[in-house]
């Protein structure tokens, strides 16, 4: 089995700032890739920032793999991030806040089913006729993240110049050692998360980072089978625009905390074929 791509998106969260998140695929594997916003300026990893530079490496990771199973794939790409980092890092970073992270989804198809692993917050849908299945985090994984966001909206939620209090509160989120994210640190690597599911062709999947996802995580625009039907009638051009469109309604991030007005989003849409 393999996948025949039918439609990608990937749309920054701010037109005049750089894109963190990516997204491809081959014939068996298909990944998203969403590197965690900057907490200070550039110049740990050159001019651009860490969030940019750890997906694009991470993409190009996933790009350039064989014919391997799913785990020997993600340890391959982190592993060659590490090197990365050790060869093109201009200094010592200002604190572990600044070590550039990401979080990822990948799905590799093999004849009798769909292999997954992650880190972080991206999440899949899996279509099986009139099933689809959640595959990644579960949507209440979300929900420590909003209550933070609730907790320094006094402070000003949205703002692109983050308040002092703000910004020290995700730096120091941000810093707590043993998360769940694709790193820099080579004798750490990420503590992954695996699911299998069956799968036959004409099943269908869709690849999405938070931003994208936010469409039912978050702003309960859908529920799972609701955006898959909505997919099939307005594409992901469609659904971004709904997106956009509801963070544009909410633009101080007052009915929907977080910390700023959209994300970048991101979206694979494939279809397993014999």
């Amino acid at each position: 089995m393999r996948f025949d791509l039918l439609q990608t998106l990937s749309l920054a969260g701010d037109p005049a700032a750089a894109n963190d998140d990516r997204g491809g695929a081959s014939d068996v594997l298909a990944w998203v890739i969403d590197g965690a916003t900057d907490l200070g300026e550039p110049g740990l990893v050159g001019t651009r920032g860490g969030a940019a530079w750890i997906a694009q490496e991470a993409n190009a990771g996933f790009a350039a793999t064989g014919d391997a199973r799913l785990d020997l794939i993600c340890k391959g790409v982190a592993a060659r991030i590490a090197r990365r980092f050790e060869a093109v890092r201009t200094r010592a970073p200002l604190g572990r806040w600044e070590l550039p992270c990401a979080s990822f989804l990948a799905a590799r198809v093999t004849p009798e089913r769909l292999d997954f692993a992650w880190a972080g917050d991206c999440a899949a849908l899996v279509k099986r006729g009139d099933l689809v299945e959640r595959v990644g985090p579960l949507a209440e994984a979300r929900d420590d993240e909003l209550a933070h966001a609730a907790g320094l909206a006094e402070h000003g939620l949205g703002l692109k110049a983050r308040p002092a209090p703000i910004l020290e509160s995700l730096r120091a989120r941000r810093g707590r050692p043993g998360q769940a994210v694709l790193g820099v640190e080579a004798l750490a690597p990420p503590p992954l998360s695996f699911a299998a599911v069956p799968c036959a062709p004409g099943d269908e999947l869709l690849l999405m980072t938070d931003g994208f996802a936010a469409l039912i995580d978050q702003y309960a625009a859908f529920d799972a089978r609701g955006l898959f039907a909505a997919l099939a009638g307005e594409g992901l051009a469609g659904l971004a625009a709904r997106l956009r469109a509801i963070e544009a309604a909410d633009a101080d991030c007052a009915r929907y905390p977080r910390f700023k007005t959209s994300d970048d989003a991101t979206a694979l849409w494939l279809r397993c074929v014999a």
